[in-house]
């Protein structure tokens, strides 16, 4: 990223803070400051400002920000964050909320989908010796990567495995980790990294800025015994580790959580040392380069196609090794879910950035340098991906309980990312169940779409 792309992300974030501060719609921003009532979504999608304008929007916030009442003579109003988060004045962080995340997970089966449709791509995988290096991009309660690990196993017993795993959430890092005992002794050729950097830093485990390297929480792991009850143990004792060093804060410019202190968990098998040595990561030396990267979701659907490709995707194809595979999933809509969605609020959609863009944009950020990889969209019928209510048996739609209509609604707003704002009057008046038994029935279930795209680096 170069230094006008650097100004222009402070910028939006110094916009989209102030806006959360004044409950102030991004639109209406615009209008007052420079009389551009398009001014965020542009920047948005990844235009520049004249330093005249760069002037004008920051002198309006000086002023507009000294015109404010201080937060000890005048609380925050509910009504006001309801104001500012209706208005997109600030990201809505629906993936933060475990509860629904876990009855989702329970509930549909999209991650063991997902691990099938990653083993696929596992055929084109050639791994280069010392070791088949695994990125994932996600890793959330790891179920996709337990299932992909298994199939790494199976196709590649021999060959040891470095799984890197990106997670910001602490809750989901415990979750994660009391699923691979199983996974160290089966493939004993095993090292877990496990790290709350972004996605800049998280390939190489690495941080950007020099002077934040002496803050980084690094620590090793080896674990003793040959069964997985004693690797267990040993993960459990884990768990003030992982309440330190995973602990987030959320970021005064973009609202969004934000590790407190960058952290990187290696852990590996004692009687493995020897073997696993040459590749062992160590801080500051890493080459984070991956065989195999998978990112399934890594976004928020409302994102414009330049903040995925740049962000996450650019970072992610740039670690890829020779020969190596990104898989990359989203939600695609246009299924059950969506519909009973749109029955209560007609015309929602934040499916509206397919693939075809996304990989576009990504194109035009590589620039020359696309030319090293190949970019595969696919046909749909190779691309999209269905997933099912597996808890929903077609028999018994038409006499579900409540309970089974609360748990197909947490499905349609947890993948439509529905802010809770809007998801309580809904059920206050009702709309949300009629509308989700009537869906049930009309569809005979419920099921959603997904979609995916791979870019893979050329061997030479």
């Amino acid at each position: 990223m170069d230094r006008r792309d650097n100004d222009t992300r402070r910028l939006l974030d110094e916009i989209e803070a102030h806006c959360r501060r004044t409950a102030t719609a991004e639109s209406t921003f615009g209008r007052q400051a420079v009389n551009d009532g398009k001014l965020v979504a542009r920047l948005r999608a990844g235009k520049s400002v004249t330093l005249r304008t760069l002037e004008r929007v920051r002198t309006y916030m000086r002023a507009s920000a000294a015109a404010l009442p201080s937060a000890a003579e005048t609380p925050v109003s509910g009504a006001a964050v309801v104001a500012a988060r209706g208005t997109g004045a600030g990201p809505v962080r629906f993936y933060d909320s475990r509860q629904r995340y876990l009855a989702f997970v329970n509930a549909c089966n999209e991650k063991p989908l997902i691990a099938r449709r990653a083993a696929r791509e596992l055929q084109y995988v050639y791994p280069s010796p010392p070791a088949l290096r695994v990125f994932d991009a996600g890793m959330g309660d790891a179920t996709v990567l337990t299932l992909l690990m298994r199939e790494l196993h199976r196709r590649f017993p021999v060959v040891p495995l470095v799984v890197t795993a990106k997670e910001l959430s602490p809750e989901d890092v415990r979750l994660a980790l009391e699923k691979m005992p199983d996974r160290f002794l089966e493939h004993p050729a095993t090292v877990l990294i496990v790290t709350n950097l972004n996605y800049t830093e998280a390939p190489r485990l690495m941080l950007r800025d020099a002077r934040d390297a002496a803050a980084l929480n690094w620590h090793e792991v080896r674990l003793a015994g040959s069964s997985t009850g004693d690797y267990a143990e040993q993960i459990e004792a884990l768990e003030p580790l992982l309440a330190e060093g995973w602990r987030t804060r959320l970021s005064p410019l973009s609202g969004n959580p934000v590790y407190e202190r960058p952290s990187v968990l290696v852990l590996y098998r004692d009687d493995q040392r020897f073997l696993l040595d040459p590749f062992l990561p160590r801080p500051g030396h890493s080459d984070g380069l991956y065989d195999f990267v998978i990112a399934s979701q890594p976004w928020r659907a409302r994102a414009a196609a330049v903040t995925r490709a740049r962000n996450i995707l650019l970072p992610l194809v740039r670690s890829l090794a020779p020969g190596g595979r990104l898989l990359a999933i989203q939600s695609y809509g246009d299924d059950a879910g969506l519909a009973l969605v749109q029955a209560v609020w007609p015309g929602e959609n934040p499916f509206t950035v397919r693939r075809h863009e996304i990989v576009k944009a990504l194109k035009d950020e590589l620039g020359r340098d696309a030319r090293a990889y190949n970019f595969n969209v696919l046909s749909d019928a190779k691309s999209i991906l269905r997933f099912d209510m597996h808890s929903l048996p077609p028999a018994y739609i038409d006499e579900v309980g409540t309970s089974t209509l609360f748990s197909a609604w947490n499905a349609a707003i947890y993948v439509c990312q529905i802010e809770d704002e809007r998801l309580e009057a809904a059920l206050a008046s009702g709309d949300a169940l009629a509308a989700t038994r009537a869906t049930l029935r009309r569809h005979r279930g419920l099921w959603f779409n997904d979609e995916s795209f791979v870019v893979s680096r050329h061997r030479d």
